[in-house]
């Protein structure tokens, strides 16, 4: 499974790369902090495929990591996909190593 960090991340956000970003975690995790992603969770992935771009970079994260690791293997499994990047660490290894003022849970 392709990763990237979340100092690739932020380089990616700071340059205004052409990217999806999508977040799999639940509603009430978003609202605790997020990254400004997507949101679609986790269990409701498999109803919304054709929301998933084909055609550029998509960087799918979670708290830690499982969770969209989980999902990206699913998608490529099911759905063929070759442009998925998990997250590595997720976003507690972003508020770790980038944002230490963003809440953890």
């Amino acid at each position: 499974m392709k990763e990237v960090t979340v100092q690739e991340l932020k380089s990616m956000i700071d340059s205004k790369a052409d990217f999806q970003l999508i977040d799999v975690r639940e509603p009430h995790e978003y609202d605790i902090c997020n990254l400004d992603g997507e949101l679609i969770p986790m269990a409701e992935i498999p109803h919304n495929v054709d929301k998933i771009d084909r055609n550029k970079q998509v960087v799918i994260h979670c708290r830690s990591g499982k969770r969209s690791g989980n999902m990206i293997a699913w998608l490529e499994q099911n759905h063929g996909f070759e442009n998925l990047y998990n997250l590595k660490g997720g976003i507690l290894e972003w508020a770790k190593e980038i944002d230490p003022t963003m809440p953890s849970y």
